[in-house]
């Protein structure tokens, strides 16, 4: 291999976002025109970009309208459906009334009618529409306490469904008898649909007693309003099998593996040889990155399992425990244990963002970490073991000059890592 390792890993970063670029993968999966109305819907980072290459793709004659809701500042100006932009990952009011607007939209068609809904990373944020008896409010307490508690995105959504009038197909239940169709981009670990947004088309195999348990494993403290409604467990969420689902579709049409293997060509495009670890790795960020770098070593002082130079590729959703204060996403959590388990360790580099291009709350996609990362960031008066112990990832790549910086991408397939051995 000959070049730039920093300017490969963001190559291949590029490569995997670009696969989920939903400018080409809508239109390939869109059904036909139907004899009535077409009413889309949707949430999620990619939404509007979905909702746009709707709109390019379908027949101008036809009619179309609809509405979607996507985070803010990931907006895509459209003609004939409605972009309405609200808070993730923590809801607010803006998300709440666009849900409700959604629910209203879908009601009402028939068989000759098309309900469009498209799906991705994001959605259970954005589609904030409260059950019966509880409030926005008690929403956004549950939504806090789950982001810092190290809970999965399954176990996250299972909790989200059982406190939603719209999310676990309750979506498809108002829609129906309509034909409904389900674009989906995939930002989860093995692809379910019925997580991605907290799968608002599809049944939903969780229960309250589901939610209770994971309630009990993080010990999450929950306002009153939300133990009285999960203990009540009422209007449970649709289930495989409920007539509410049989005149739905389901179609996946960009995934993390996809991502991956666009990678891959970049990676074996250059020389190297790719290794694709898994596309739905979840854990601890910091306890990921220690397994990663292990990894890495093997293959510096043994050739194993592949021999240098190579490229460990995988995907995933990890989880950060809050223990400090500091800034920054899981990205750069497990960059900066990654950075710690190394030491400097020559020849291998590596990059961590999501192909949403937001790390957390910050304004990087993620960082890439090189030999000499720590020791850049030692000049400006930063210890890498410091900002690990206070969450602080940002801080340490930001001081050594190696954040990732792309803004919103408009699609979302989770996180992407590349370790780069030389």
């Amino acid at each position: 291999m000959t070049g730039d390792p920093v300017a490969l890993l963001q190559a291949m970063f590029t490569a995997a976002r670009d696969a989920a670029d939903p400018a080409h993968c809508v239109a390939p999966h869109l059904p036909p025109v139907p004899k009535g109305r077409t009413v889309v819907v949707g949430a999620g980072k990619a939404a509007a970009s979905m909702a746009r290459a709707v709109e390019l793709a379908w027949p101008a004659d036809a009619p179309l309208e609809g509405l979607v809701v996507t985070r803010y500042g990931h907006d895509v100006p459209c003609d004939r459906i409605q972009v309405v932009e609200a808070s993730h990952p923590v809801p607010d009011s803006a998300g709440e009334k666009a849900a409700a607007l959604i629910l209203q939209k879908v009601q009402g068609l028939g068989p000759d009618d098309l309900v469009l809904c498209l799906i991705s990373g994001g959605g259970s944020a954005l589609l904030s529409l409260p059950a019966d008896g509880l409030t926005l409010a008690d929403k956004q307490a549950v939504n806090r306490a789950l982001l810092s508690c190290g809970a999965n995105i399954a176990e996250m959504n299972c909790l989200r469904k059982h406190l939603s009038a719209i999310k676990g197909g309750r979506l498809a239940a108002a829609a129906a008898p309509a034909p409904l169709v389900s674009l989906l981009i995939s930002d989860v670990p093995g692809d379910d649909p019925a997580v991605i947004a907290s799968g608002p088309t599809v049944p939903d195999p969780t229960t309250y007693a589901d939610a209770m348990a994971v309630i009990e494993k993080y010990g999450i403290d929950l306002p009153a309003n939300v133990k009285k409604h999960l203990a009540a467990a009422k209007d449970e969420s649709p289930k495989p099998g409920d007539k509410a689902f049989a005149n739905t579709t389901m179609k996946m049409i960009a995934t993390p593996q996809m991502a991956l293997e666009a990678a891959a060509k970049v990676a074996r495009d250059a020389g190297l040889t790719p290794l694709i670890l898994g596309d739905a790795i979840e854990g601890e960020a910091r306890d990921v990155a220690m397994v990663m770098a292990g990894i890495a070593r093997q293959v510096r002082r043994h050739g194993q399992p592949a021999k240098a130079p190579c490229v460990l590729l995988s995907g995933g959703e990890t989880t950060v425990t809050l223990r400090g204060k500091g800034r920054g996403g899981r990205n750069g959590e497990f960059l900066t244990a990654l950075a710690v388990a190394l030491d400097g360790a020559e020849g291998i580099y590596a990059l961590a963002a999501d192909t949403d291009g937001i790390d957390g709350s910050e304004d990087n996609a993620g960082a890439w970490l090189a030999p000499d990362s720590i020791g850049r960031a030692a000049m400006k008066g930063i210890d890498v073991k410091a900002c690990l112990a206070n969450n602080d990832g940002y801080s340490f790549f930001q001081a050594a000059g190696s954040l990732v910086v792309t803004g919103p991408t408009l699609t979302n397939v989770n996180d992407f890592r590349a370790i780069l051995i030389l």
